[in-house]
């Protein structure tokens, strides 16, 4: 006989202060009691939040029943008919079916594995030029070093003029946190994003439609030209991209320091072989990632006997899916040579999955090695500080002090 399905409503569940800065910067003790009163779910402020790894995994991919809350976002911080607000609602995460699979197609290519490896010469050029001018220092702000990388990288992309770099590193600062629903943010969130269109409106006028530099840019030039996206979406798409390359892999590169500094043989190792490199990069995207995310359910959703109801908004703690005891042996352990290798999910799941997840692999790999040759010895200089959980996660600042060490005559190719 069939099991009634129970509705979430009627369950008692934990409630998780998500929006806490203790919660932020050491949730297990919290996961561990809301697992102790449900396997899979538990409450916050924000709606229900999946604690398993397996609910989220398969939750995340039943596209037809979730969206991304763009309106509702906008509706929460009182954005609604700004810039930013209309960002929200209509930037590529919030888009479905065949016009997600339009604006998607635009841009999928520059991000696809084998562009990706074509783009690594310029990774290790780039973080070793940064190397040469940070290194020597032996002691700073960590998150404040990896902010000039993975925006470099983006720059190399697109074709961008990196002499205004430092204008846009702030507003996508600001942009990073504006899905970590703090509605004090609005303004400045606004502020950077307007900063952010004119950045790019410049950078589409100074190319002009002929482009001819045969990279990211002139592509999303010409599928605008060509009819297959609008004037508007070209401006949204490269805001997103910026922010997107921005955060994703400067914040996984400070949290995997931050897990280094505790593990110095790893560290050591991460400097003399780069395929360890892989999987301590694997390893820390288990264990923490930058990356929470929300989706509103669109019908309702049934799952190991719990139906959630049509219009829940839901949080998919991606970051710390990875600690589930369920599927990790000693899930707090940070171990490259752990054998249970069950995928992270820390780039989501369904038609969303990130689109820049081997360009944010690829980065952090390669500036890990290269780190790790000429930052030495790494160690807390302070105590770091966190960002909100919700949205973009990750450390806010990181002081380090080091070793320095020159760099090595051949680099690896």
């Amino acid at each position: 006989m069939a099991t009634t399905a129970q509705r979430i409503e009627d369950l008692t569940l934990f409630h998780l202060p998500v929006e806490t800065a203790a919660f932020a910067e050491a949730p297990d003790p919290w996961l561990a009691k809301a697992r102790e009163q449900h396997p899979w779910l538990a409450t916050s402020t924000i709606g229900p939040v999946l604690t398993s790894y397996r609910a989220i995994d398969e939750i995340m991919r039943m596209d037809d029943a979730l969206a991304m809350p763009g309106a509702e976002i906008a509706e929460i911080m009182g954005a609604k008919g700004t810039g930013w607000g209309d960002f929200a609602e209509e930037m590529l995460l919030v888009r479905h079916g065949a016009d997600h699979q339009r604006l998607r197609s635009s841009v999928s290519g520059a991000f696809g594995p084998n562009n990706v490896k074509r783009m690594r010469p310029v990774m290790r050029e780039t973080i070793a030029a940064l190397l040469d001018e940070w290194a020597p220092r032996g002691t700073f702000d960590f998150t404040k070093f990896a902010a000039n990388f993975p925006v470099r990288i983006m720059f190399a992309l697109i074709g961008g003029d990196i002499a205004k770099l430092p204008a846009i590193i702030s507003s996508l600062e600001v942009q990073g946190t504006s899905f970590n629903m703090v509605v004090e943010d609005t303004p400045r969130i606004e502020a950077a994003y307007q900063v952010l269109w004119r950045f790019v409106d410049d950078l589409i006028a100074e190319r002009g439609p002929e482009g001819g530099h045969g990279d990211l840019l002139d592509d999303l030039i010409a599928a605008n030209t060509g009819g297959n996206i609008t004037d508007k979406e070209l401006r949204q798409m490269l805001v997103f991209l910026f922010g997107a390359g921005y955060d994703t892999s400067k914040n996984l590169l400070t949290l995997l320091m931050d897990s280094m500094i505790a593990h110095p043989a790893i560290w050591k190792r991460c400097g003399q072989d780069f395929d360890y490199c892989r999987k301590v990069v694997r390893e820390q995207l288990r264990l923490t990632s930058p990356s929470n995310t929300y989706r509103v359910t669109t019908r309702d959703v049934t799952w190991q006997d719990v139906t959630i109801p049509a219009g829940t908004m839901l949080l998919f703690p991606l970051g710390i899916s990875g600690r589930d005891p369920e599927l990790f042996a000693r899930p707090l352990e940070f171990d490259p040579d752990r054998t249970d290798r069950t995928a992270p999910l820390a780039f989501g799941r369904g038609m969303h999955i990130c689109l820049g997840q081997f360009l944010a692999q690829a980065n952090v790999e390669e500036a890990t090695h290269l780190i790790a040759q000429r930052i030495t010895n790494p160690r807390h200089a302070g105590p770091p500080s966190w960002r909100s959980f919700c949205g973009v996660w990750g450390i806010k600042s990181l002081p380090i002090a080091f070793d320095p060490a020159p760099a090595r005559a051949h680099q690896p190719a």
